[in-house]
Parts: C-alpha cells; structure tokens; sequence
C-alpha cells in the first residue's frame, strides 16, 4: 500500500479508504452477514488500508468497531459523520454532542480522527458553520474528535455550491469531494483551495454506477452529448470509454476510474464502498497500479471539461 499526509492534519493515511457507506455498505445491503462484513474490514487492514469512513448513517459503525477490537487504536485513522438533518429538521449542537458520544460506544473507541458535518446541502451551510462548528470545536477540545470535516451532497450538488463555501472558511481540516472521470469540476472549482489551505481531500464517488454499469455509461454519455457538454463525436457510442482499454492500459473501466483519481493532485484518499473481498482486492490492486497513460488522462480531461451536471451515480 502506497501512503500519503492527509494535508494539514498530518496523519499518514492509505491512498485508498475503505467506505462504509455506498450501496453496499460493507455489504450489508447486499445480504452479507456480519461475521463477513467484519472479516472484509479485517482483510482491509491486512491489505495495508488503514484509512476507514463510516456514518451513523449507515449502520456500519459498530461492525468496524468490532473489525478493530484488539488493535491498537493508533495503527487506524477513523472518520464518521453526523447528518445535518434528523425528519428534515436541523440538528442542534446538543444532537452533535449525542451523535458524536454514539458513535464512539459503536466504533469502541474513545475518539475519532475525523468527525464531519455529513451531506451539507449550500443553504444549510451557514447554520452548519456559524452553530454547529462551535459544537464539534468543544468536542475537539475534550479528546473526542481530532480533526473537523464536513462532507458534501454530491448526489444533488454536482457543481460544489456547499464545498466551495467551506474551503474559504479556516475551520475544516478535511473535505470529502465529489470527483470522478465523469464529473471533473472539482479540479479547477475546489483543489486550488485545499492544496493552498493543505487541507485533507477525501474523494468520494470515484467509481458508482455509471462506471461499473455499461448501460448507464451509454445512457450517461448520450444525455451529456444530448445537452451539448461533450462533442458527440468524441466517444464512441456503444463503448464510449473503450479507448482507456487494452495492452499497457486499464484493465477495466473502475481501474482506469481508480487511477484516475489516485493521481489527481490534491487527493489523498480515494474511498472505495465495497461489500466484496475479490472487489476490495481488486481496487487495492487498481490504486497501486502506474498513471493511466498520459494520452488516456488528457483525454478525458478534454471530453469531460465541460461536465459538472453528473456525479455518476
């Protein structure tokens, strides 16, 4: 595994996380039991990530806290996440407080390395900053929490309003960003900002359905040249991205969108959600793998320039 300093936070991290969250969910959307969502998080640690994301959110905390009984709690970076909203109310410093104090009972442990604001829609962000930042500040001073994040919708917010807003602001230490081959925008909207501020950038969305599911690809890249965003003509229609395959290239189309992203400057983890061993093997694999080549990337940095409208989902 391949390391890296999380920006101004200075903990030594993998360059590629595992995510709690996704569809799978550690596979606890997909009919994995427990026993084996717990040995995929130990398989994760024994591969040399010792990065991990998770949420209240996801129902995923307490099988970490689990994978990692035994371990010395300074060999892993934990990050989890509060969501602003519980039945579409905003949640109040003392839900922070509360959220925080149950996550660490889930994870088994007294602290966290980064606690953020989870899916920060850009009119929430203000409440967020100005209310609940003290909260997690005081928390931060008690031991509890290391470090602060905050984490965009990028689902609903493909163009960055709410994170583009928080990198001017002095109080996060780490941002988890939306950016994939599809969706680039980030590049130029929100990496000058936290490569000037050092802040931890943590990619989230690297690979979702649009780039494990042929038919979505097809359907992706046909709405896009539809709309005017991509020239037509620069994809194929029925492969749009089989050019990245081939001798000396990808090996598929989520190696090539692993790489891709692992070599962005400016990120440090790419977050990879899986409930699969052989899938979990084969992203390690993926992530330690030289750049795509430099005809492949420029490429798709010129087709997809204009993108900011899909976030691959």
């Amino acid at each position: 595994m391949d390391y890296t300093i999380l920006g101004r936070t200075g903990l030594q991290v993998s360059v590629l996380g595992l995510g709690g969250g996704g569809h799978s969910r550690l596979g606890q959307q997909t009919g994995s039991s427990e026993a084996r969502s717990i040995a995929l998080v130990q398989h994760a640690l024994e591969l040399g990530i010792n990065f991990i994301d998770t949420a209240e959110a996801y129902g995923t905390e307490a099988i970490i806290g689990q994978a990692l009984q035994g371990r010395p709690r300074e060999t892993v970076i934990i990050s989890t996440k509060k969501s602003m909203r519980q039945q579409d109310a905003l949640v109040t410093p003392d839900d922070v407080r509360r959220g925080l104090e149950a996550s660490l009972q889930r994870l088994g442990t007294d602290y966290v390395d980064v606690y953020h604001l989870h899916g920060v829609a850009a009119d929430d962000y203000n409440y967020a900053s100005q209310q609940l930042v003290p909260a997690l500040r005081q928390l931060q001073a008690e031991g509890k929490l290391r470090f602060l994040g905050i984490t965009e919708a990028f689902a609903s917010d493909t163009t960055h309003r709410m994170i583009s807003r928080a990198v001017q602001d002095e109080c996060w230490d780490v941002v988890m960003v939306g950016f994939n081959i599809l969706n680039q925008s980030a590049r130029d909207r929100i990496l000058p900002h936290t490569r000037r501020q050092n802040i931890g950038l943590l990619d989230m969305f690297a690979v979702r359905r649009a780039l494990s599911d042929a038919d979505k690809l097809r359907q992706t890249v046909a709405d896009l040249a539809q709309q005017g965003l991509i020239e037509r003509a620069a994809l194929d229609e029925d492969e749009p991205l089989g050019f990245l395959l081939g001798e000396g290239k990808a090996t598929s189309l989520m190696d090539a969108a692993y790489r891709f992203c692992r070599m962005e400057p400016g990120v440090h983890v790419v977050l990879s959600g899986t409930g699969s061993r052989q899938h979990l093997e084969e992203n390690v694999a993926s992530i330690l793998r030289p750049p795509l080549p430099a005809p492949d990337r420029q490429r798709l940095m010129e087709i997809f320039d204009g993108v900011d409208t899909v976030s691959g989902q």
